[in-house]
């Protein structure tokens, strides 16, 4: 069972199949067609809506791409698409500015825009320029051209917004906490199982139990097999509610990134303490990918094309890694790169690092 936001409606999904995405979800079970499916690989952003998760008392919102997204991931956030933008008779100001700006021609691609337009006003208190390309920058647009939809981002990141997701925050954050729960959940639909542990130790539980189950964090590359390959995948354990797998930390000697951490996530927490990684990782896919796809993602599909292997192989970064309850003593995020300090010359991926042992 899962439990979400569907805008202000709380949904409780006791039977679903754990390999169907969010767009299948939204297209094909709630009807709603505004959500458009148009590469379902990620690449351009027309079926992007927004998660808005808890955080520190705060909304905190990411747009995703739905057809990477697997319907797990929904388990205690708010589920927000362009159909619940509009107040009464009254566009969202995200539609509107694309409405002044002349934004949209064909409109196939326009409710992804909005989406990612959403996502940035709602994130950002100050901007700039090169903020704004980087959250349209996995929009694709096939006839109207750029310049009008910079014009909607300026309109519309340029003056105050208060509108009906201001107002609701203090008890969306309420609800949404009310649905964190320390129990681990299990979804299952269609002969198929997911589990969703909340620990490291149940983690490494149920990983003993199921050996050959997938293991699905952000989803960017696993989602594929079900999106392109049309395999399903008879069990899956979504690591998306172990937070323990998402903590990067520094000490005198080494940086920690958690395996569970999003490439989002650790772009912004290396940016000053080592550069060049970051400006390596702004260049990884777009930033819907970088929101969901985590570092131990990269690493452990074992592609020869994986982005951040080449740079860890740089850093002389080490792992560490966790079996059930052996290297017990390792700190709680059980499996992470450590990435040594103390020679690290900034921007300089190839200066010799020390590494801890």
């Amino acid at each position: 069972m899962i439990q979400f936001l569907l805008n202000n409606q709380l949904v409780t999904e006791k039977e679903l199949d754990p390999n169907l995405t969010v767009l299948t979800y939204l297209r094909s079970r709630l009807r709603r067609s505004g959500t458009k499916e148009g590469c379902a690989s990620g690449d351009c952003g027309a079926c992007s809506v927004t998660l808005g998760k808890a955080v520190k008392g705060k909304m905190q919102y990411e747009t995703v791409n739905s057809c990477l997204t697997l319907v797990s991931t929904l388990q205690g956030k708010q589920l927000i698409t362009v159909e619940d933008l509009k107040q009464g008779d009254r566009l969202h100001p995200a539609q509107q500015a694309m409405v002044d700006c002349h934004g949209s021609q064909c409109g196939f691609c326009t409710p992804g825009f909005v989406m990612s337009l959403f996502s940035l006003q709602k994130n950002s208190e100050s901007w700039d320029r090169h903020q704004a390309e980087t959250a349209l920058a996995g929009n694709l647009c096939r006839c109207t051209g750029y310049r009008p939809i910079m014009d909607a981002a300026v309109q519309l990141c340029s003056q105050p917004c208060r509108d009906q997701f201001m107002q609701t925050e203090a008890n969306v954050v309420q609800r949404l906490e009310g649905l964190n729960t320390p129990e681990m959940l299990e979804l299952k639909g269609e002969g198929r199982r997911c589990f969703l542990p909340k620990t490291p130790e149940q983690l490494a539980q149920i990983y003993l139990e199921y050996p050959d189950a997938s293991l699905v964090a952000g989803g960017t590359d696993l989602s594929l097999q079900i999106t392109q390959q049309y395999k399903k995948l008879p069990v899956l354990i979504a690591l998306e509610q172990v937070e323990a797998l998402k903590v990067c930390s520094e000490s005198e000697t080494h940086y920690e990134l958690g395996a569970g951490a999003s490439l989002h996530h650790i772009t912004d927490f290396l940016a000053e303490r080592i550069p060049g990684v970051s400006e390596m990782l702004q260049r990884f896919a777009s930033l819907q990918i970088r929101l969901q796809g985590t570092l131990g993602g990269n690493i452990a599909n074992a592609s020869p094309i994986g982005d951040a292997s080449p740079m860890l192989l740089a850093l002389n970064a080490s792992l560490i890694l966790q079996q059930g309850e052996k290297n017990a003593a390792w700190p709680s995020t059980r499996f992470l790169p450590v990435i040594g300090k103390r020679s690290c010359s900034k921007g300089n991926l190839s200066a010799p690092l020390r590494c801890l042992k």
